[in-house]
């Protein structure tokens, strides 16, 4: 198994199973080799997101589907993610599924992949290589929704923290954008502070906790998801004072902590919102790659649901869950036939 998880720290891509994958001549046709390219590996909607992925294509080795399968993670950067793409289209894998560091920086290699037979396919953070297959979500959509609907719980009115997500990233500018549209509608809301959280709970605790000090008090937070949302918690319980009686309005961003969290919460009356992009994605995507390998038409753009978690359904989403993941199901390849190959 070419199965590599490359931390920030593991730049080189010598380790790529070397010996156990010849030219790309010498492959079966009819059994191609899948690889993925992960920009950061450093939050847990990430890692979910490999494991659906890797769960996927171990399946299909399993099965004989694919000679093999590639997994490259890198540190958030440009230069890295080019690097693997190099050593991919060098390689002569069959297609690679990206999910990228820079919508824009990384065309010229996905388009070399192209003309050199490869699919590609963008799922969650895209790219916009007109060769390429995009897999998203509709992160405009859902956080228009969610933010709508965490101001109408605060009465359209009071103090609020944006907690943005990956730096740099197309789902952090595309949820941005649709949040601060939202902000820029309710004159009655101000925003008294913007940070960043990497969609991580340790750092979107320390960010708050850093500039909650220096605040007015807070009526509502409007995040990212991965796994800031329990960070954000945390952070308001720690700080204590006004806050140990009245929470603001966290918005979920469907770590499974932070809806346990929010159940128990809920038997107080506190109420809030929960929506999140699926980790399952990674499955998606091994599949969609597989059968456009094979053949199979597929729409240039393709959405993905989200998850949703609310008052109604709370304590049953609750119930079983584990902490330290991210609300997601899993995406196998008779899914991916039926929802995304059969979308218009």
């Amino acid at each position: 198994m070419l199965n590599i998880r490359m931390l920030a720290a593991a730049t080189s891509l010598v380790a790529l199973a070397a010996g156990t994958m010849g030219p790309a001549a010498a492959l079966d046709p009819e059994k191609p080799v899948i690889a993925l390219s992960n920009s950061f590996y450093g939050n847990t909607w990430r890692r979910q997101m490999v494991d659906a992925f890797t769960a996927e294509a171990e399946k299909a080795k399993a099965a004989g589907q694919i000679a093999d399968f590639v997994v490259l993670n890198g540190d958030g950067s440009v230069n890295q993610q080019n690097s693997q793409l190099a050593e991919l289209i060098l390689r002569g894998v069959d297609a690679i599924a990206i999910n990228a560091a820079s919508e824009t920086a990384l065309n010229g290699l996905a388009e070399k992949a192209c003309a050199a037979g490869i699919k590609v396919i963008a799922f969650d953070s895209l790219l916009t290589a007109d060769c390429a297959y995009k897999l998203s979500f509709d992160f405009t959509g859902y956080k228009t929704e969610q933010a709508e609907a965490t101001l109408d719980l605060i009465g359209n009115k009071g103090n609020v923290i944006v907690v943005r997500g990956v730096k740099g990233s197309g789902p952090d500018n595309l949820m941005y954008s649709a949040q601060k549209k939202v902000l820029d509608a309710h004159p009655d809301v101000k925003v008294v502070a913007e940070v960043y959280g990497q969609a991580t709970a340790s750092v979107a605790q320390s960010a708050i906790g850093n500039v909650l000090p220096s605040l007015p008090h807070v009526d509502a937070v409007l995040g990212q998801g991965g796994s800031d949302d329990f960070g954000i918690a945390q952070a308001f319980e720690q700080a204590g004072g006004p806050y140990a009686e009245k929470l603001p309005v966290i918005e979920g961003g469907g770590s499974s902590d932070f809806v346990l969290w929010w159940n128990e919460k809920a038997k107080d009356g506190y109420r809030t919102t929960s929506m999140n992009t699926t980790p399952g994605i990674g499955g998606a995507a091994f599949w969609l790659a597989y059968e456009i390998v094979k053949g199979a038409e597929a729409p240039k753009d393709m959405t993905m649901p989200v998850a949703t978690v609310e008052a109604a359904n709370l304590e049953q989403m609750a119930a079983g869950l584990k902490p330290g993941m991210i609300i997601s199901p899993s995406y196998d390849d008779a899914w991916v036939k039926e929802n995304l190959l059969t979308a218009k």
